[in-house]
């Protein structure tokens, strides 16, 4: 493993029952489509009136969809209404010892989603509370782009060797919830 920091970056969430699955269906996969580097075909999700890109990738959308039924579970059969998403990317390295070698994956990349599922009581406040989290969505993918084409976002990005899969680099999808990691 390499002594360098781990860049990671945090999108901070509060949601309700309405909206959780599609929410969290549009930011992971609008990480993914800004993260993946390999032969992708581009798709858009509209959540709250914002659109998204996404990756339409059957395996993708499978691994998606198995994390927030997961993390919906968590959260909607607890008493714990917070949770994490966590997506790391790493990159295959030669892993050399004294008697063997083999790979490794070593991250480079770390994005965390932190949500809170909220309950608005009243239609008004469901109105406001939709709003908000509209603008939360505009923010994340305003965020998520600036920082993926900044300098800083780029250089994280070690050298690409292949880019005839989806992705050139391994990535993991982590559900936490009450600290206790989800399968």
């Amino acid at each position: 493993m390499n002594n360098t920091v781990l860049p990671a970056i945090t999108i901070d969430l509060v949601l309700d029952r309405l909206t959780t699955k599609d929410v969290l269906h549009g930011v992971i996969h609008a990480i993914l489509f800004h993260r993946l580097f390999g032969t992708i075909k581009p798709q858009t999700f509209e959540v709250l009136d914002v659109t998204m890109p996404g990756v339409s990738d059957p395996d993708t959308e499978r691994l998606v969809n198995d994390k927030i039924e997961s993390f919906w579970r968590a959260i909607e059969g607890g008493a714990n209404k917070t949770g994490q998403i966590i997506i790391t990317i790493a990159e295959k390295k030669l892993k050399k010892n004294w008697f063997s070698t083999g790979e490794e994956e070593v991250p480079w990349e770390q994005w965390t989603i932190n949500a809170e599922l909220r309950q608005p009581k009243t239609d008004r406040d469901r109105t406001i509370f939709q709003a908000k989290l509209a603008s939360t969505l505009t923010e994340t993918i305003h965020k998520l782009v600036e920082y993926t084409s900044s300098e800083k976002g780029r250089g994280t990005v070690p050298p690409i060797t292949d880019a005839t899969t989806i992705s050139p680099f391994p990535f993991k999808i982590t559900v936490k919830v009450g600290n206790i990691e989800l399968g």
